[in-house]
C-alpha cells in the first residue's frame, strides 16, 4: 500500500519539473486527418472444422444457412440436415463441427483494393469454442449495405477452455477469435483529401489553447492565413491541389511540433481497483479533512466444560465470544487555498489513507465544492 503512495509522490515531482523542460508534441500526434477516418464493416458467416464444440443441429439459422451454402455449391439439400444421413447412401454431416459467427472489421480510411486488414470473429450461437476453425468466405459490408471487404482464414483463438474428471480449466474468451489480415479490401471508401481546397484537422481532444497554437505555428512557418480554426477541434488548412505536392505539404505540416495547451483538471477514479489519477492542474480550496472509521473485531474461543468425577453429567462445549469496538484516532489535516498535488499527496500519506479513503476523501471534497476539478468515477 505504501509502495503505491510512494509511486504517486515520485508522479508528483516528475510533474512538478519546470514547465519549459516538457517536450512539444507533433501535429499528427495531436490530430488526425478527416479524411483518413475509418469506417466500421459487419458480416455474417460460418466457421467450420471445430471439434465438436459448434452449434450443433438444433439451430435454425446455422442450419439455414449450412443448406443455402451447400446449394450455392452445387449439392442439392433439401432435406433437414439432422437427416442428412438418413437421406444419403454414406455421407454425414455433423453441425457440432460448425458455428455461425459474426465478423467486424475497421477499414483504415484511405484503404485500397487488394490491402489486407485483421477481422474479429464472434460466436453467436452455441458454439462454445472457436479454436482451430476456419472462417469460409464472407462478405463485409458498411452501413450503406455495400460490400467492402471479403473475409476468409483460419482462426486465432487466445481463450483455454479444458476439463477432465471433474475439473474444468478457463482463461480467456474461448467464443471470440481473430484473422490477422484475413480480409481483403474490394472497394475504395470515397474521401474528400484530393478534391476539396483545404484539409480538415480534427484534434484528438478538442481545446481551443491548442487549436489556436497549431494555427500560429503552421501560418508562421508558411506565411499567411493557410490554416484557420473551424471551431475547438477542427482546423482547415489550405493545401496544393496537385496531389503529390498536398501529399509533401501534409507531411511536413504533421511533423511540425507545438506545445499544447494545458489539459483541464481532472481526478479519475476507479472504484473497482482503487486506483486514483490526479492531474497536475488539481487545486482544493480551504478545506478541513479527517477520516476514520469504527472497527469492530468478534474473537470466538471454544471451551470444554468437564464434569466431577461424582456427577452424571456429561462434557460439554462452550462457546465464548470476545467483542471489542475500536476508533481509531485519525489525525485532521488541513488544505490551505489553492494547495496543489503535491500537497494532496503528502497530506493523504500523512493520514495513513487507502485508496479506498482516498476515493471517500476526493468524493468528499468534490461535493463540499473544495476541489477544482473534474471527478470521473470509472
Amino acid at each position: 500500500m505504501k509502495n503505491i503512495f510512494r509511486t504517486l509522490a515520485l508522479l508528483v515531482l516528475l510533474w512538478a519539473l519546470p514547465f519549459s523542460a516538457a517536450r512539444a508534441d507533433r501535429i499528427k500526434d495531436l490530430t488526425t486527418m478527416a479524411a483518413m477516418r475509418g469506417n466500421q464493416l459487419i458480416g455474417y458467416g460460418l466457421v467450420v472444422g471445430l471439434q465438436g464444440t459448434g452449434d450443433g443441429s438444433d439451430l435454425s439459422f446455422t442450419t439455414q444457412s449450412m443448406k443455402t451454402l451447400l446449394n450455392r455449391m452445387g449439392v442439392n439439400q433439401e432435406n433437414p440436415l439432422s437427416d442428412f444421413e438418413a437421406a444419403t447412401s454414406g455421407g454425414k454431416i455433423d453441425l457440432k463441427n460448425v458455428a455461425a459467427v459474426m465478423i467486424t472489421a475497421d477499414l483504415p480510411g484511405m484503404a485500397k483494393p487488394g490491402q489486407r486488414i485483421d477481422i474479429n470473429v464472434s460466436a453467436i450461437g452455441k458454439a462454445t469454442n472457436l479454436r482451430g476453425g476456419t472462417l469460409l468466405l464472407t462478405s463485409l459490408r458498411g452501413v450503406d449495405g455495400q460490400i467492402y471487404a471479403l473475409a476468409q482464414g483460419s482462426l486465432t483463438a487466445t481463450g483455454i477452455d479444458a476439463g477432465a474428471a471433474g475439473s474444468k480449466v478457463s482463461s480467456g474468451v474461448t467464443t471470440a477469435a481473430r484473422v490477422p489480415s484475413g480480409a481483403t479490401v474490394e472497394k475504395t471508401v470515397e474521401n474528400s483529401f484530393d478534391k476539396a481546397d483545404s484539409v480538415l484537422l480534427n484534434l484528438r481532444d478538442g481545446d481551443f489553447t491548442t487549436a489556436s497554437t497549431i494555427i500560429r505555428a503552421i501560418n508562421e512557418k508558411f506565411g499567411g492565413e493557410i490554416a484557420s480554426a473551424l471551431d475547438s477541434v477542427s482546423i482547415a488548412v489550405r493545401a496544393p491541389m496537385d496531389s503529390s505536392q498536398r501529399v509533401s505539404f501534409m507531411s511536413m505540416i504533421e511533423n511540425m511540433e507545438v506545445q499544447p495547451g494545458e489539459p483541464a483538471a481532472r481526478v479519475v477514479v476507479n472504484a473497482r481497483t482503487g486506483t486514483v489519477v490526479i492531474s497536475r492542474n488539481v487545486r482544493v480550496t480551504a478545506a478541513a479533512v479527517t477520516h476514520g472509521t469504527i472497527s469492530v473485531s468478534v474473537a470466538m474461543t471454544n471451551e470444554v466444560s468437564q464434569p466431577g468425577a461424582l456427577s452424571n453429567g456429561t462434557t460439554k462445549e462452550i462457546q465464548n465470544a470476545d467483542i471489542k469496538v475500536s476508533e481509531p484516532n485519525k489525525p485532521m489535516f488541513l488544505f490551505q487555498p489553492g494547495v496543489d498535488l503535491r500537497q494532496i499527496v503528502d497530506a493523504v500519506n500523512q493520514v495513513g489513507a487507502t485508496p479506498s479513503a482516498l476515493i471517500a476523501i476526493l468524493e468528499a471534497l468534490k461535493s463540499s465544492g473544495s476541489l477544482r476539478a473534474e471527478l470521473l468515477v470509472i
